[in-house]
């Protein structure tokens, strides 16, 4: 049974659009007629969905918030004894969206057929990483699917929590940003023109701040646009190298751990991120070196993740994890310590979830910190522009009373 989906016309002319499952798009058409809709278009979801990134401009198939519902409920409903086709048939059923759920039923369609639930979520990797999918396979093979769903599940929620604290954490500046930049945007658009041309016939030497800006006003007005463009191009070339040129991104991100707090909060994301996708695989069962390459992918500058990778080979020829990690440099010593009396104990998962816990708690401060900081700081750097404006416009002002006076 294969997953169809469908474009419908109801009696009313209504149109409708939906998943269905059936043996064949003819037995699909049969089902919709039988519902009193009329198919005008059928194709298979699973080609749909192949192509869903591409038509999205390169966005996942299925976000984080509905990929930790989906998998929270199909720990709960496996859990429940319930079996592994009539889950994801519930799953499917509740969600929404029907992106997601032709997703979901184009995953049943391959479990129906065989495959194994990791390998047919394999087959859309914009959906399912490959995290992702190696830990479902291990939870498959040790027979423990519904626990290791249930802390995929967890995890997923702590990185979309993360992800909006972030997130939130970001408006107020930004907003804040986009005011001062409006502002002073209008300062010199309109207020500073006038002021020209009041001036121009004073015949007086105005002072050096007015003079400053007049000259900052006439030169972006001249080549203001070019500028602008200038800018755009250099964005674009920028994302261009970022993209094609492994060295370059390499310098900026080594630039970028070398930026005073900037650095240290991408330290401990990074490594943090490692430890407890680590501490996920290494609980289902994975294999050490698999579950570090597969953690290191995860790790988004590229710097840390080649000490990871150096780590991982260094630990192939037989050095303790902990060692090769101290020699990356990048891990907290509290982190590092953690792990060590994890190998000795042979509790290493737990002291590796200990140390994301300990590290995400030194994200959070460092974003509180920073905003702490930062706030201050637009403010402070918002008065300072308006202040100069100010100066420069009424100092003239100033100069002519005492000349009359």
């Amino acid at each position: 049974m294969a997953a169809f989906q469908y474009i419908s016309i109801n009696i009313k002319g209504v149109t409708k659009k939906g998943i269905i499952e059936a043996d064949s798009p003819k037995e699909a058409r049969r089902l919709l007629r039988a519902q009193g809709l009329t198919p005008l278009e059928i194709a298979l979801a699973q080609k749909k969905i192949t192509l869903l990134k591409t038509k999205n401009f390169g966005k996942p198939a299925i976000n984080a918030k509905e990929l930790a519902l989906m998998t929270r409920q199909l720990a709960t409903l496996l859990a429940a004894g319930l079996p592994l086709e009539e889950v994801l048939i519930a799953v499917a059923e509740q969600t929404e969206k029907t992106r997601t759920k032709g997703l979901i039923l184009s995953v049943r369609s391959k479990v129906l057929e065989g495959h194994a639930l990791a390998s047919a979520m394999r087959d859309y990797p914009e959906a399912f990483s490959t995290l992702y999918c190696s830990t479902v396979s291990a939870g498959e093979k040790s027979g423990h699917l519904d626990i290791v769903l249930q802390r995929l599940a967890d995890y997923t929620e702590q990185q979309l929590h993360m992800r909006q604290k972030i997130q939130q954490a970001l408006i107020y500046p930004s907003v804040m940003i986009c005011v001062a930049l409006g502002i002073l945007g209008f300062l010199l658009e309109y207020v500073v023109p006038k002021m020209i041309t009041v001036y121009s016939n004073i015949g007086q030497t105005l002072p050096t701040l007015t003079r400053i800006l007049i000259a900052i006003s006439t030169h972006l007005k001249s080549i203001g646009l070019y500028i602008f463009l200038l800018v755009i191009l250099a964005v674009f070339l920028f994302r261009y190298l970022m993209k094609r040129k492994s060295h370059f991104r390499n310098q900026v991100h080594l630039f970028l751990l070398h930026i005073p707090v900037i650095g240290n909060a991408i330290k401990v994301i990074n490594t943090a991120r490692f430890s407890r996708t680590f501490a996920i695989l290494s609980s289902a069962g994975v294999p050490i070196l698999e579950a570090m390459h597969i953690s290191s992918k995860l790790i988004t500058n590229l710097p840390i993740y080649n000490a990871v990778e150096d780590a991982t080979k260094r630990v192939q020829e037989g050095a303790n994890m902990s060692s090769a990690l101290k020699q990356t440099k990048y891990f907290p010593p509290m982190s590092i310590h953690l792990i060590a009396s994890g190998e000795t104990s042979g509790q290493l998962e737990n002291m590796l979830e200990r140390a994301a816990n300990n590290q995400d708690n030194e994200i959070t401060r460092l974003i509180e910190t920073v905003l702490t900081l930062f706030e201050p700081a637009i403010v402070i750097l918002m008065g300072a522009i308006v202040l100069f404006i100010v100066l420069a416009i009424l100092l003239p002002i100033f100069q002519l009373d005492q000349l009359t006076g």
